[in-house]
């Protein structure tokens, strides 16, 4: 099936790379309009450039809510409507319990939290006008169960889901669908600290560094292989699509069956811990 986004128009943050990067290229494919956003130009420009005319970029740091606000405006003004909001952009820091500062509680908020919720604060007045609207965060399995990532990062991804169907139960009467999804064991940069990260590296280093992740990944799931970036990019598709119609304050977990193991991975070395060398 193809044109399944004919004539709509999507905004997705955290676009320049991993699971929003696939995105976009999913949903231009299917005949969307989309706006890349993200915070590196020169990764953005690349990507549209590769996209043809179904993409353009527009800068945005979603942890400053004046850029959100421009973002969405940004889009409506180009394009006349909004029809998709993927609030994807992320990150981590690695911290404990016990290590965890209020730099770093206030920046994992900003950027995972109080992104979600001002890009759907920004996005409701146009959806609302327009009858209509898909709107869909990406949250993580961290949220659903212990040991999936760290302490922070896993409570406002609890968050992101639950903010989730409280909006959606809000929003419902006004033909808004909100909608979550929560990607386990996929493969991205993220777990190397970024694109950032790998723009200073090699290919072939950054080649190698996937092909190790993919391996370590693949003992994490009872699939015995690891997610990549297109498999969240099609739950998007579906959660974006006329076929999604009647689907609103959902979690969608996909994550290979990462959270109905029982057992906690191999900490030897030959499961999913995955090292930075």
């Amino acid at each position: 099936m193809s044109g399944r986004l004919d004539g709509k128009v999507a905004v997705i943050t955290g676009a320049t790379s991993g699971i929003g990067e696939a995105t976009a290229e999913v949903f231009v494919r299917e005949g969307a309009q989309v706006v890349v956003s993200g915070r590196s130009e020169e990764r953005g420009r690349q990507i549209v450039e590769r996209l043809g005319d179904g993409a353009v970029f527009v800068h945005c740091d979603v942890t400053e809510e004046e850029q959100i606000a421009a973002l969405i405006d940004s889009a409506f003004d180009r394009f006349g409507r909004v029809d998709t909001l993927f609030d994807n952009a992320g990150g981590g820091v690695r911290h404990t319990v016990c290590d965890v500062t209020p730099e770093t509680i206030d920046q994992l908020t900003r950027l995972l939290f109080s992104s979600v919720v001002l890009g759907i604060k920004h996005v409701v007045p146009i959806m609302r006008e327009q009858q209509g609207g898909s709107i869909i965060n990406n949250s993580s399995v961290s949220a659903l169960r212990s040991r999936n990532g760290a302490p922070l990062y896993a409570a406002l991804k609890a968050a992101v889901t639950h903010y989730t169907r409280v909006a959606g139960h809000e929003l419902g009467p006004y033909g808004m669908r909100v909608n979550a999804i929560s990607p386990g064991a996929i493969a991205t940069p993220i777990f190397w600290g970024g694109s950032a990260r790998a723009d200073q590296r090699s290919e072939e280093e950054n080649q190698r560094k996937m092909g190790k992740l993919v391996k370590n990944l693949s003992h994490a799931v009872p699939l015995q292989q690891a997610g990549l970036g297109e498999d969240i990019a099609h739950a998007a598709l579906y959660l974006a699509s006329d076929e999604g119609r009647f689907v609103t304050c959902h979690d969608l977990v996909v994550d290979g069956g990462r959270t109905h193991l029982f057992m906690e991975p191999p900490r030897d070395g030959s499961g999913w811990q995955l090292d930075d060398t």
